[in-house]
């Protein structure tokens, strides 16, 4: 085998295990005495762990701010949040949420020390100046299983509604110094949540293995998330078997997913996730799980039209394989199990069709024409506009 030449971004130093949580006074510890901690609105500061957390800082001599994110965060929120703190001599931030409370977090850890707007960084907003910090310590605490922001290098906000946006505040230097996985934060998942993020991480570990950037290093990353979402989500989403070696897996997965997509980047899904979360109140894990056995069927049929012998039809196939748990399934098989896995995925877990959260045909062109973001530019096959709007159109 011939290895390709690639880079290998910078990453968090990972705390993985349940437990883990516990050591977070120890983590703060190392960067200072003042933090600022962010959770979003209810789940973890409704929890018992909230008031262990707060006694444990406490008795470390560790000093505390504490901030809510409630739903996906603006550029506002970032700027607000950044200006309230700036003076309060914080010396580490600590997220501990889903998703949108660690991309906040994250953007609030780049600006604290900066007298910035978040908008002179936004790729595709205002003059996307070079970021060049200094940037607060930062300590990312999931308490969900899929966006994988843990591992990522970019904060996503959102400016929803007419004219709104989906885009990133990123840079290497905003990666979490410690990225603090305990899957015993995971208990309280409903099962709607599970199926959300779950596919979010599953479509995530999917388009970073058929990335046209792929290489060995995250195939074999992406390839482990994978047989982990294969063993896990649905069990888990259906309250069955061993749910703590569930969680544990779908935890692992979704980290194996953020580090895979911060490295190659990923494709369709994530490329029509962006203007369909700015335009609507779909919820991001929401859209990629509704979208992903389309997409994923469009793309397979645009390669086997234009590009038969394209090595992303292997990997299509070789991701049924692996999701069938049937390694001697021929490469066409396994192109069929991948789609009905997919399909199946979508239906077991009802994800909602794109009708359901309020969009209608008309809206289809202002979607197709604001979705060639950076996700695009590495799916494995270029889709035509029409293309696109077929896949919105069979989701509506």
């Amino acid at each position: 085998m011939q290895i390709p030449a690639f880079n290998f971004g910078q990453m968090p130093r990972i705390v993985f295990g349940a437990g883990t949580r516990h050591q977070l006074p120890a983590l703060a510890a190392e960067f200072g005495s003042r933090i600022l901690i962010l959770t979003g609105a209810r789940s973890f500061t409704a929890s018992d762990d909230w008031p262990v957390l707060q006694t444990a800082l406490r008795h470390a001599g560790l000093s505390f701010e504490h901030a809510v994110v409630d739903g996906e965060p603006s550029p506002q929120l970032a700027d607000a949040l950044a200006s309230q703190y700036r003076a309060a001599g914080i010396e580490v931030v600590i997220g501990i949420g889903g998703g949108s409370v660690l991309d906040a977090a994250k953007a609030v850890a780049g600006l604290l020390r900066i007298p910035n707007s978040v908008m002179d960084f936004l790729e595709g907003v205002g003059p996307e100046l070079p970021y060049r910090g200094p940037e607060v310590p930062f300590i990312a605490v999931p308490t969900t299983a899929g966006t994988g922001s843990e591992a990522t290098r970019n904060a996503v906000l959102s400016q929803h509604g007419e004219g709104g946006y989906k885009k990133s505040f990123r840079h290497e230097r905003l990666v979490a110094n410690y990225a603090v996985i305990d899957p015993d934060l995971l208990a309280s998942c409903l099962p709607s949540l599970i199926a959300a993020n779950g596919m979010d991480a599953l479509t995530q570990l999917l388009e970073s293995y058929v990335s046209t950037r792929a290489n060995p290093l995250t195939d074999a990353l992406a390839m482990s998330g994978l047989r982990a979402v294969r063993d896990s989500l649905l069990p888990w989403f259906r309250g069955e078997g061993d749910l703590a070696s569930h969680r544990s897996n779908m935890a692992y997965a979704a980290l194996l997913s953020g580090i895979t997509l911060a490295q190659v980047g990923l494709g369709s899904v994530h490329g029509l996730a962006a203007p369909l979360g700015a335009f609507f109140p779909m919820p991001h894990g929401v859209v990629c799980g509704t979208l992903v056995a389309e997409c994923t069927r469009v793309n397979i049929a645009c390669l086997q039209e234009r590009a038969p012998g394209s090595d992303f039809l292997w990997r299509y196939a070789h991701v049924g394989k692996v999701l069938a748990n049937d390694m001697r399934l021929a490469e066409v098989d396994g192109l069929h199990a991948l789609v009905e896995r997919l399909e199946f995925l979508t239906r077991e877990m009802a994800l909602p069709v794109l009708s359901s959260m309020g969009m209608q045909a008309s809206d289809i062109p202002r979607v197709v024409a604001n979705c060639r973001g950076s996700s695009m530019k590495t799916n494995p096959v270029v889709l035509s506009d029409d293309e696109v709007a077929g896949i919105l159109q069979a989701r509506l």
